[in-house]
């Protein structure tokens, strides 16, 4: 067994002044903003679904999902489209900042911070040289809610 510490492949993107992360494994594609159509009875974050090349997906508010406010979309705003135990949902975000691999010793279990939903989505920290990203549990984006919407959108 050698010595080197086991690298993790993460990409991030921006949420406001606050930078997220998640496993580059999980990412299928990242597209530019195109207009959801609204499903009834829905969350709050739940801004509707695209179609992506014949499939229908729903798109998450990533900011109103970790509790931090509607985003109002535009054109600057991205899609990080991610698959997640075969299931495929887009996360609106404003800006995916870059790929890049961290040890995997330089993550730290993220605080509790009393009940708040950031502190089921995200389960490290990772402390950089002149920043600090939140790594985002991918599984946990998808509350009972969510997985509703799944199963209306797959094919009978």
């Amino acid at each position: 067994m050698s010595g080197a510490a086991e690298q993790i492949e993460l990409i991030s993107f921006e949420i406001g002044e606050q930078e997220y992360c998640i496993d580059v494994r999980s990412v299928r594609e990242i597209r530019g903003w195109s207009p959801t159509t609204a499903m009834p009875q829905t969350p709050d974050y739940m801004l509707g679904v695209i179609n992506l090349r014949g499939t229908v997906i729903p798109v998450l508010d990533l900011r109103c999902r970790l509790g931090l406010g509607p985003t109002e979309p535009s054109a600057r705003h991205v899609i990080v489209v991610i698959e997640h135990d075969a299931r495929t949902a887009g996360l609106l975000v404003d800006a995916v900042q870059e790929t890049f691999q961290v040890d995997a010793g330089l993550l730290q279990a993220a605080p509790t911070m009393g009940g708040s939903p950031q502190d089921r989505l995200v389960d490290a920290v990772i402390p950089l040289e002149h920043r600090m990203l939140s790594r985002l549990v991918v599984g946990s984006l998808f509350p009972a809610e969510v997985l509703q919407v799944f199963e209306a959108l797959e094919p009978a």
